[in-house]
């Protein structure tokens, strides 16, 4: 491409508009399926699928340890994944603003064919739109994906029960404050970087070496306390919390203790939590802790009859309190 900016008339499906979808956008996602450049992608797939949405509006569009790109890819690769799914293919559709330096545009989708490929997932159709200067923040990106599914009983926000135990994949709010400290310039002590990672073949050991996953989520908007007040909520249950349990790294924990800031509020992009019988939880921990994305997992709670409904944090001092919903926005444009 010799153009230096995004223009208006990218998005027009003249002449421009085939350079950008051929020099860039086949170049790096090049497969069997894309290439045909039909209206619409012929998928073989046969057996009850699982499929997701997800528009990506994050600001910083760079933050330390990913970017809008790739974190379009994980955050939609991973919602297929927490219904027990193996995703597969994945449609991407761009809103950019005219203006917009083509070499950032060139970082973002060389960003998403990385993380596609460590994925194992396959971009097969999309859309480009481009608005005029000031009509959008940079570039908007919205990814769909669709799997198919590797359990019978697949897991879900309703089928916690009594018995069950609460474990992490690993430390809580990463995400969050690096979003926070890039858009505001902090000058945080410890370096902090977003977890963003797609987290599909980790959820997948789990159900094919471990089995009886009752619940897999990925904490984002809202954290983990609002995550696990939507499953107490939606399987009428009670989750206590041990708050010396749950892991956070020193630079999050510091950083929120300088802002007045809940890590457990924060959101997450390569952390999910998992929701089992207490009898599975010794395995699953073993299987989590294998990998590199799982090697901090760590049993942070319960599940009971008592409070339903309710999260409970237990305190180191041995008190208690309610962990409610979070309530308005704590930070905008995270994801």
């Amino acid at each position: 491409m010799s153009d230096t900016k995004v223009l208006l008339d990218y998005g027009s499906g003249g002449k421009a508009s085939q350079r950008l979808i051929s020099d860039l956008f086949k170049a790096n996602f090049s497969n069997p399926v894309l290439n045909k450049l039909d209206d619409a992608a012929f998928l073989d797939i046969a057996g009850p699928l699982a499929m997701s949405t997800d528009t990506f509006t994050v600001d910083p569009i760079f933050f330390p340890g990913g970017d809008i790109g790739s974190l379009a890819v994980h955050g939609t690769v991973n919602d297929v994944a927490m219904l027990g799914a193996r995703p597969l293919y994945l449609s991407c559709a761009y809103i950019i603003e005219e203006g917009l330096d083509f070499e950032v545009l060139e970082r973002i989708v060389k960003s998403m064919a990385r993380a596609a490929e460590n994925a194992g997932v396959s971009i097969v159709t999309g859309d480009t739109k481009v608005v005029p200067k000031g009509m959008a923040d940079k570039i908007f990106i919205n990814t769909t994906g669709v799997g198919t599914m590797l359990a019978e009983n697949h897991p879900s926000g309703e089928s916690a029960r009594p018995g069950d135990v609460v474990l992490v994949s690993g430390t809580m709010g990463d995400h969050g404050l690096t979003i926070l400290a890039q858009r505001e310039g902090l000058p945080l002590t410890t370096h902090v970087e977003s977890d963003s990672t797609n987290l599909n073949h980790l959820t997948e050991a789990l159900i094919t070496e471990v089995g009886d996953i009752h619940v897999l989520r990925d904490p984002t908007r809202g954290g983990l306390a609002t995550t696990l007040n939507e499953i107490a909520e939606a399987s009428n249950v009670g989750i206590t919390l041990e708050e010396e349990r749950i892991p956070v790294h020193p630079g999050v924990k510091s950083g929120c203790d300088i802002l007045g800031l809940d890590p457990l509020y924060l959101a997450n992009e390569g952390k999910f939590l998992c929701i089992l019988p207490e009898a599975k939880a010794e395995k699953a921990l073993e299987v989590l802790r294998a990998s590199e994305e799982g090697r901090e997992a760590c049993l942070v709670g319960r599940v009971s009859e008592d409070h339903a409904g309710k999260v409970v944090l237990q305190t180191p001092l041995g008190g208690k309190r309610l962990l409610n919903m979070l309530e308005g926005e704590q930070l905008p444009r995270i994801c």
